[in-house]
């Protein structure tokens, strides 16, 4: 079984950048990608971005797109979520889940996105 921690996450003015990391301890080869998921205050939590971690290929959620990059380095177990250009709206809390599942998604860390 997996276990994953994120990191990354902070306080950042609208317009700027953080870059969010998912480490993985375990097998993370029995699993064919990683997806990264938000919560906001009061809302559901959404999809950001899935990552294969075969290829490095990834999807977007469309509120995000063009402006967060996801990547992975297999050797170190990790993952990442480059997110420039943030906004207000992409303020809560990230996570990251094996499968793309979000019910696997871990304690997740705080991005707040405010001026």
């Amino acid at each position: 079984q997996v276990h994953l921690v994120e990191s990354g996450g902070g306080l950042v003015q609208p317009g700027g950048s953080l870059r969010l990391s998912c480490t993985a301890s375990g097998f993370i080869e029995d699993y064919y990608a990683i997806g990264w998921f938000r919560q906001a205050p009061g809302k559901e939590r959404e999809g950001v971005s899935c990552i294969s971690i075969r290829d490095g290929s990834a999807d977007y959620a469309d509120s995000v797109k063009g402006r967060f990059t996801g990547s992975r380095d297999n050797a170190k177990k990790t993952f990442y979520l480059q997110m420039n250009n943030l906004k207000p709206e992409d303020t809560g809390v990230y996570c990251c889940a094996p499968t793309c599942n979000p019910a696997l998604c871990g304690q997740g860390t705080q991005v707040t996105v405010s001026s």
